[in-house]
């Protein structure tokens, strides 16, 4: 019998063409729809690999459904969504598509960035609208972006590919972390801030930040009335690191200019969120690695992960280091 692989979306024939050749592949008819609960548990319980989304919840129960399983390839630089503790403990292999979505990643941060301060959603509606009856001195005016100060919050690789971008703009770089980046600090100039320095000196405060038990809520009402009454909050990392009524409330009372936001506490967000109600925010639906080269070659990563795991190899990008392959009977 060839091992079963599960994906838990649909992706395009000629992408997964590789594990037809060697497997026994099955995959969710939808691309925008989740797999249901149920039926990512049946699969499970008799999967050698799932390839998943980050949408997915891969908990202990859908690790030990079954005996079979020893790969979870995650379509996603983040893990937040796979208890990773449980998936060693039963020698399962986690892994994820780090390095090859970081400057598409980048892209849309600072895009998001751009198309925030200078109001450009909001003015391509006002056209779309029939609003533009005349030019007016101060007609959507928003703010500028060149030899200001940004603050990143979070200086990963993407953090350090988005204050690259940053540079070509002139800005001031300032950056926290849980470590230092000498690299960063002597080719982009960036300068190491505690968080509570850089949220009260960044005219753009991004944040790119992991999800972790210390970043959880890690943007409360207390640091947003911190910032400059001008700065913009851009968020391209995880909802669940500021706390939403806390950036509505500072918005709404004027605390800081604007928001972009391409992640949300609970995804995908609903029309009716007050968030979506103010003209200062601009909001994305999670596509920070969505182009379709980036997305294919992050597909491509996680059908190489299988495969290696599933042919006795090392995984590419392995998740959790401690991972042993148990030895079934």
């Amino acid at each position: 019998m060839k091992p079963y692989v599960y994906i838990t979306r649909k992706l395009p024939d000629e992408v997964i063409k590789p594990l037809l050749q060697n497997f026994n592949v099955n995959m969710w008819d939808h691309d925008d729809i989740p797999v249901p609960r149920d039926l990512l548990l049946s699969e499970a319980k008799k999967a050698d690999a799932l390839l998943t989304m980050l949408s997915d919840s891969i908990d202990e129960a859908s690790l030990t459904a079954g005996k079979n399983l020893k790969v979870v390839a995650n379509l996603a630089v983040g893990f937040d969504n796979i208890d990773v503790k449980a998936a060693s403990r039963e020698g399962i292999a986690v892994c994820n598509t780090p390095d090859v979505l970081t400057d598409t990643t980048a892209d849309l941060t600072f895009g998001l960035l751009m198309a925030t301060a200078r109001r450009i959603v909001e003015a391509a509606e006002f056209v779309k609208e029939d609003k533009w009856k005349s030019w007016s001195p101060l007609l959507l005016a928003g703010h500028d972006i060149h030899h200001k100060t940004i603050g990143i919050v979070g200086m990963g690789k993407i953090g350090e590919t988005v204050a690259k971008r940053a540079t070509g703009f002139e800005m001031d770089i300032l950056y926290h972390n849980r470590t230092r980046k000498p690299a960063a600090e002597q080719e982009l100039g960036a300068v190491y801030m505690s968080f509570e320095e850089l949220v009260e000196k960044s005219d753009f405060v991004v944040c790119l930040t992991p999800l972790t038990p210390e970043t959880k809520n890690m943007f409360t009402r207390d640091v947003f009335q911190k910032m400059k009454q001008s700065a913009i909050f851009i968020n391209a990392s995880r909802g669940p690191v500021v706390d939403e009524q806390a950036l509505y409330e500072a918005l709404v009372a004027g605390e800081i200019a604007g928001a972009g936001l391409d992640v949300f506490d609970k995804e995908p967000i609903d029309a009716s969120h007050p968030l979506l109600k103010l003209s200062n925010v601009v909001a994305l639906p999670h596509i920070g690695s969505a182009s379709v080269e980036t997305r294919t070659v992050m597909m491509g990563l996680c059908i190489d992960n299988i495969a290696a795991v599933l042919e006795g190899r090392e995984p590419k990008t392995l998740v959790n280091k401690d991972w042993m392959p148990l030895v079934r009977a």
